[in-house]
Parts: structure tokens; C-alpha cells; sequence
């Protein structure tokens, strides 16, 4: 075995040409076998392997930069750069991010596991370098798929403009996530039929010089692109083509299903997961009937259609009415307001750490515009994505100051469809819905709102305690009462606040008037989160005491959400014995 005695890429530029083959079938390999125990980014890490045997060769890390987007396709780096064993020794499977981490290895140069980046990172990289007149090489590699990003065409129009040699490896696999969106994917697969030699190319019109190579798979044919480009003193494009899923049949024939892969069979390429009902099928479901009864509802997805449950089947039935712009988050919120204001009732289905790269969009086009559209927002919870990359719970201070948005959190399956339904009619500006991240909870006799923009639940009518337990924690806040009353602490009162954001005032401050600790529960940043603006309000109101308890704002990585809860004091026995506390019992 050849990865075994890999510690750095010394080792890799070590071995002869004629030893490359078989190091890329052992990481191949081991990349199958690692995700089919811990579950990973499959298809496009299988898509590279050759390439980054390549790149290791060719450069010389890290005094040479090389900066992988999004970090979707770093397992083959890993491997090469003293992490082999997280992927070959199942005792250490997961001990590694699934991204690049500069905690983990000099050779990661950054945090990252948002898209289209790159080219930006490396355009800094390379200003810095010339600044300081250094010499050596940076190069940026980026998916077809990122390209779509309009961070990923700023980074590019700047680097035609460097006027130094920087190397841009676009690696084509014809694929994002799901399929491909947006023209500039016609004129890559106008240059992939002609390799590389048809007259249209946006990036020789962009100023770049450009380099073709058809087989991305041949390590030999990719070592000598490279070394042909070592030492460039202009920007340069590589344009690669690669094939997602390489080396393995399943993830070939299915490369949207095999994009992030649960764990699986791997002779059978049968995947594992939870299964049952979850909130992206009943999403879709809901959508693609209410699209039969209304034509102004549109589904727009950024590139992730499949977190709301829309599955090739549902977007060929929905047609035109299903949008996915691609990696283009900012666009799709704009596009929102856009299709609101002619018209129709859209519908954005998003991860929270996604929306968060859309921040001036939200203001500036939706909000202002007072656009009656919806966001539904997945993830956002501590019951989401745990790696440091991709945290989503800061949405609440994020939303929170959005004039005119209301932003709602359902606490089971019956008041998200609700929530749902209401946001479609609601015509005074845009709703945001927190979609539940802990499973499907049914609770099929809550008191439905008149109005969300309003009201909240009181589940329980109480004195002394008051317990707000928003979205996800509901169920928490549900033990929390039970406990108390059965210390004979308090009878509590238990609100489902509903909104995400602070209620309405004189909800709030009646409170004040029967009990005198008032509790709130967030899975969501506790700083300027939702229990804060309940405490603001609060504060006018006399003697009622306040404990505001969520999640810190901080980057923890790949922590258990249990867990995190309770470094946080938001267990059942915790907060009973802080309320005990409170009182004086």
C-alpha cells in the first residue's frame, strides 16, 4: 500500500509516475469505504482524486497555496497531507473535518464550507505575495457547479486584473448539487464538445488566458498541465473535465442522490438514513398541491431543491413553477421580490447558513419592498448541520431586525403547514418560517392563530413561572412544566411564542402581571436572540425577573446537540433547579 507511508506531499512528489495509479486506487478506495461508515460528500470527492495526486505532485504545499471552494473535495487532500488514517483506519473515521480546517493541517489554508470562494481567497493570496515580493505559486480550484456564485465571477473579473500569475483549476463534473443552472453551463459544454477550442468562452472574455484538458482522470495527462502552468506569470485558467461519482458505479448513475451520501451498503450502494416522514417530503407535498390549485405559487430553490422535498419527479411535474437559480444565494432573495411584485406568491426554500450570505438582499430588496413572499429557513437549530462551516442558529438576530419581516417558528408538523398556508395569503411583506430541525412532532390539537403575525399560544395557564419555549424546544418547555409542578415549585404558565422575533409588546409585558420569573428557551444564539428582546421589553415592567437561555455565540464544531444544550443549562433538570433558585425554594 502506498498511502500508509504518505505523511506530507513530500512522500506523494516521492513516489514514481508509475506508482500514481495505484495511490489513486487506494484513495479511492478509502473514500468509499470512510463515507460508507461515517456518511460524506461522495461524488464530488471521488471526482478529483487524480487531480489532487496531480496538484500535489506539480506544487509544492504549503509554501505553494492551494485553495480547494467550498472544501466539498478534500478527502484525496486529506489523505495526502498526514490525515490518511481518518480515512483508512475505522477507529479514526469522523476524527477529521469533513472540510478544510487549518486547525487540522498547515496545508488547509482556511475555514471554509461555503461555495464559490476561491478565486477571491487566491486573488488576495497572490496580491499579498507580490506585495511582499515573494515568489511562489497560488491556485484556486473551483467546481463547475460554484461557478454559478456571483462571488465566484467577481473573484474572476478581479484576477484578470492582477497582472501576476495566479492558477484557476476549474474542475467540470457537469454537475452542482442537483443539475447545473444558468447560461454560462452552455458555453461549458460548448467547450467541452470542442475541447476547449470553440470561439465563444467566457473566460478568455473575461481577460483570462485558458488552458483545456478532457480527461480529468488521467493523473499523468493532469501532472503535465500543471507543470506546464508552475511558475505563470499571469492568471490562468485550467479547465478540467472530471466525471462526479468516478469509480463508482452508484454514485455515476445517481450523482444528486450521491452528492452527500448517508451511510450505505457499498456493494449494493443502498444509502441508510432515518427514514419516515421529515419536513422536506412534507414540504413538497404541500407545495406541489397547492401549485395545482393556485398558479401564482412558485418553489425556488439556491441549488438544494431537495431540502424541500422537491425531487426530480415533483420538479418536472411543477415545470416552470420549480426555479432553481443555482449557488446564487443573493439572487434568489432578489428574484423573490421580483416575482412577488408581478404577481406571484414564491416560496424560497434555503438552509439558514445559506441565507446568511444574502444579508443586503433581505434588507435592501425584500423587506423595503414590503414583498409578500416566503422563506422557508431549514437548519437553523442546534438540531442542524453541527460542523463549524455550515452553523445556522445566528438567524435569529440576523431576521430579527429585517423591518417588516415576521419571522415564525412553528413547534410540530400541523403549525408548520399552517404557518405555511397563512404566509401564501399574507399580502404586507415577507414571511420567514423556521422550519422545525429536531424531527416531526405532531400535536394535532394546537390553537390555531387568526393572525401569525400576532398572536402566540398559551398552551398552559399558569402563575409565578412563565416558560417560552419557542419552535424546537417546545417540547422541552412541555418537561420543564411538568417537572416544576411535580417539585411543587410552580404551576407554569407554557407559551409557544410563535414568532421567532420578539412578540408583540403588551403580550410580553402582561406577563409581568402573575408571575414573577419569566423563562425563555431558543435554540438560536442567546445574544440579540429572541429571549433578549423579550427581556427588553420586560425590563419596563417592575419586579418580573428574566432567564434567557440558548446557544453561545460561538463556532463549535461537529459538537452533540444534546450536549451543547447542556453546557448551555437547557436540560430539564437545570433549568428547574435555576427556576428553584429564582424563587427562593
Amino acid at each position: 500500500m502506498y498511502l500508509e507511508r504518505i505523511e506530507s506531499p513530500d512522500d506523494v512528489r516521492a513516489l514514481p509516475s508509475s506508482a500514481l495509479p495505484g495511490l489513486c486506487d487506494e484513495i479511492r478506495r478509502a473514500v468509499i469505504s470512510s463515507s460508507a461508515a461515517v456518511g460524506g460528500h461522495l461524488g464530488s470527492n471521488l471526482a478529483v482524486v487524480e487531480l489532487t495526486v496531480a496538484l500535489h505532485r506539480v506544487f509544492k504545499s504549503p509554501r505553494d497555496k492551494i485553495v480547494f471552494d467550498v472544501s466539498h473535495q478534500t478527502y484525496a487532500h486529506k489523505m495526502l497531507t498526514g490525515r490518511a488514517r481518518a480515512f483508512t483506519d475505522p477507529e479514526r473515521y469522523g476524527r477529521v473535518s469533513g472540510f478544510a480546517s487549518p486547525n487540522e493541517s498547515k496545508h488547509d489554508l482556511f475555514s471554509m464550507g461555503h461555495t464559490s470562494t476561491s478565486v477571491s481567497l487566491a486573488c488576495g493570496l497572490a496580491a499579498a505575495r507580490d506585495l511582499a515580493g515573494e515568489k511562489y505559486d497560488v491556485v484556486a480550484v473551483i467546481g463547475d457547479g460554484s461557478l454559478s456564485g456571483g462571488l465566484a465571477f467577481e473573484g474572476l473579473d478581479n484576477a484578470a486584473e492582477l497582472g501576476s500569475g495566479l492558477i484557476v483549476v476549474v474542475n467540470d463534473n457537469e454537475w452542482s448539487i442537483a443539475p447545473n443552472h444558468g447560461g454560462i453551463y452552455r458555453n461549458l459544454a460548448e467547450l467541452r464538445a470542442s475541447r476547449g477550442a470553440c470561439e465563444r468562452n467566457v473566460f478568455r472574455a473575461l481577460g483570462l488566458d485558458y488552458r483545456y484538458l478532457e480527461d480529468g482522470h488521467d493523473v499523468a495527462a493532469l501532472e503535465a498541465a500543471l507543470s506546464e502552468l508552475r511558475g505563470t506569470d499571469h492568471p490562468v485558467v485550467l479547465h478540467v473535465h472530471t466525471r462526479k461519482g468516478h469509480g463508482y458505479a452508484p454514485a455515476e448513475g445517481d450523482p444528486e442522490l450521491w452528492h452527500h451520501a448517508a451511510p450505505f451498503d457499498v456493494a449494493t450502494g443502498t444509502q441508510g438514513g432515518a427514514g419516515g416522514e421529515d419536513y422536506a417530503s412534507i414540504t413538497g407535498a404541500f407545495l406541489s398541491e397547492r401549485m395545482e390549485r393556485d398558479p401564482r405559487v412558485v418553489a425556488v430553490s439556491a441549488a438544494t431543491p431537495y431540502i424541500m422535498g422537491f425531487t426530480p419527479e415533483l420538479r418536472e411535474r411543477a415545470g416552470r413553477r420549480f426555479v432553481d437559480v443555482g449557488i446564487a444565494e443573493e439572487h434568489a432573495v432578489t428574484c423573490l421580490a421580483g416575482l412577488a411584485r408581478g404577481g406571484a406568491r414564491p416560496v424560497l426554500g434555503i438552509y439558514g447558513t445559506f441565507l446568511q450570505r444574502a444579508y443586503d438582499e433581505l434588507w435592501h430588496d425584500l423587506c423595503l419592498n414590503a414583498s409578500p413572499a416566503t422563506i422557508l429557513v431549514f437548519g437553523s437549530s442546534a438540531y442542524g448541520t453541527t460542523d463549524a462551516t455550515h452553523l445556522s442558529f445566528f438567524d435569529i438576530p440576523l431576521l430579527a431586525d429585517m423591518p417588516g419581516l415576521t419571522y415564525l417558528a412553528p413547534t410540530c408538523r400541523e403549525e408548520y403547514l399552517d404557518m405555511l398556508s397563512w404566509s401564501l395569503a399574507w399580502e404586507h411583506g415577507p414571511v420567514a418560517v423556521r422550519v422545525p430541525a429536531a424531527g416531526v412532532v405532531s400535536r394535532p390539537g394546537f390553537e390555531r392563530a387568526a393572525s401569525y403575525e400576532r398572536g402566540w399560544e398559551v398552551a398552559r395557564a399558569g402563575a409565578d413561572v412563565a416558560v417560552l419555549a419557542l419552535g424546537d424546544l417546545f417540547p422541552l418547555g412541555e418537561e420543564i412544566a411538568d417537572e416544576l409542578a411535580g417539585r411543587g415549585v410552580a404551576r407554569a404558565t407554557l407559551v409557544n411564542p410563535r414568532r421567532a422575533t420578539a412578540p408583540k409588546t403588551d403580550l410580553v409585558a402582561g406577563l409581568a402581571r402573575d408571575h414573577r420569573l419569566v423563562v425563555t428557551l431558543e435554540d438560536g444564539v442567546v445574544d440579540g436572540g429572541f429571549g433578549e428582546r423579550c427581556a427588553r421589553i420586560l425590563a419596563r415592567e417592575g419586579d418580573v425577573r428574566v432567564r434567557c437561555y440558548g446557544l453561545p455565540c460561538a463556532f463549535p464544531d461537529r459538537y452533540d446537540p444534546a450536549s451543547l444544550l447542556e453546557s448551555c443549562g437547557m436540560t430539564v433538570e437545570g433549568v428547574c433547579d435555576d427556576v428553584e433558585r429564582a424563587l427562593g425554594r
